[in-house]
């Protein structure tokens, strides 16, 4: 990632936006991808969904100001593209047209291409267990987890509309979340039932 990154400022910095933009697109254009089908629950929105976001890098490019990672930045894009999807009846209807300069560029073998990150060994159960997550439970769940990303990422991705989120109080929510899920993964039967505590 760090690589990744590099190469993306270097870019930028030398004004390339095409350039920088082919780069991030080969790099996290899956990953991008993949987290808005699931936080959308849809492949065909997702993919809808996605066409929005690319869009949005690319016109946002110049406004990059670069106080953190170039990766966090395209996720908040991605998170508030998905959010704006689910609560808009008219994008769910209608279908975004991209310039032909960025369709080119972000429908390219590589976003097509499988998720590398994501995680392949979770079973059918696991992930009808993931399904039933609120859109917000399951973004932090597969930005932590799936994508590695560190507290301050997340919060800078998972930000409301003019206010920050706090890192801290993200953490004990991925707690609470972690509680939760374990409970329900009991009463699925995924784990064992636990000490008996008499209750």
């Amino acid at each position: 990632m760090d690589e990744l990154e590099r190469r993306i400022r270097e870019a930028l910095d030398l004004g390339d936006h095409r350039g920088a933009a082919t780069i991030a697109f080969e790099g996290y254009g899956p990953q991008l991808r993949t987290f808005v089908v699931g936080v959308l629950r849809s492949e065909s929105d997702g993919a809808e969904a996605y066409s929005q976001v690319c869009e949005e890098i690319w016109t946002g490019l110049p406004g990059f100001r670069g106080t953190g990672t170039f990766r966090a930045w395209a996720y908040r894009i991605a998170w508030c593209a998905a959010i704006r999807w689910k609560s808009d009846p008219f994008r769910r209807r209608g279908r975004r047209l991209m310039t032909s300069e960025i369709s080119g560029l972000a429908d390219g073998r590589s976003s097509r291409a499988p998720d590398a990150s994501a995680r392949t060994s979770r079973t059918p159960a696991l992930e009808a267990l993931r399904q039933t997550l609120h859109p917000e439970e399951q973004a932090l769940l597969t930005l932590r987890l799936d994508r590695e990303m560190s507290w301050e990422e997340v919060a800078e991705v998972l930000a409301g509309e003019g206010r920050p989120a706090s890192a801290v109080a993200l953490r004990k929510r991925f707690e609470r979340l972690k509680e939760k899920l374990a409970r329900r993964a009991r009463e699925y039967g995924l784990l064992g039932r636990g000490p008996d505590t008499g209750r």
